[in-house]
């Protein structure tokens, strides 16, 4: 019988889809055991848990399992009421639900294409991550967080913005998130990475830099042989 409390979180430190769930854990204060993938040699409780899309990260409550990071984190919200994510207002919500897909869809869609291209296709996704993060640095502007005084769900959904895209533009040679062109998006980062439970619960910057530039030189040696 499984406990109606335990709460495990299967994950893969590189994720920034895992950071945004133990984020919003981390906020809240709950308790929880943390489970480190492989994503290389999936193991059998992730293809189990997991069996749809053999991903992280999932989330286990007293037995209960789901996955997908968006959805996990409006299952958190929902289910502890303390430190409230998402806003009350339908239409606040709506928003935050927007644009989070917007930063999925197009910001870090194409900034990963940036990171592992060159020429023309490069050129083409900063082109297309920065107009996407012109919109964003509208939104935050005159605002401490995009929840307004205190983190909330956009917050965490974008949050990797902070961290994982300073590193893509190190790594890439490039410059998306540009301090001359994105003022608002940049004091939003700093005070973001400063809170306790972000910057307690992030991994070491120069792993992250070792790690995608072993993943981008993979990925250009496989173009180069195709």
């Amino acid at each position: 019988m499984a406990n109606p409390e335990e709460v495990k979180l299967l994950g893969l430190w590189v994720s920034p889809f895992v950071w945004r769930v133990e984020w919003a854990l981390k906020l809240k204060g709950i308790a929880y055991d943390y489970i480190e993938e492989d994503i290389l040699n999936k193991s059998a409780l992730l293809l189990r848990l997991n069996p749809a899309h053999q991903k992280v990260p999932v989330l286990v409550h007293g037995g209960r399992v789901v996955c997908e990071s968006f959805l996990i984190l409006e299952y958190i919200d929902e289910t502890w009421k303390q430190s409230p994510l998402l806003p009350r207002d339908p239409y606040d919500r709506a928003m935050a639900r927007f644009w989070a897909s917007v930063a999925e869809g197009q910001l870090l869609k194409n900034a990963w294409i940036a990171l592992i291209s060159e020429g023309e296709e490069k050129e083409r996704a900063i082109e297309f991550a920065t107009e996407v993060l012109g919109h964003f640095e509208g939104v935050i502007e005159g605002k401490a967080f995009f929840g307004g005084e205190g983190i909330g769900y956009l917050d965490l959904a974008i949050g990797w913005i902070s961290h994982s895209l300073p590193v893509y533009d190190e790594v890439g040679s490039m410059k998306i998130l540009d301090p001359a062109k994105f003022p608002a998006m940049v004091a939003w980062t700093g005070r973001f990475v400063e809170h306790p439970a972000i910057k307690e619960n992030l991994p070491p910057r120069d792993k992250l830099v070792v790690y995608f530039r072993n993943k981008r030189s993979q990925i250009m040696a496989s173009k180069s042989h195709a």
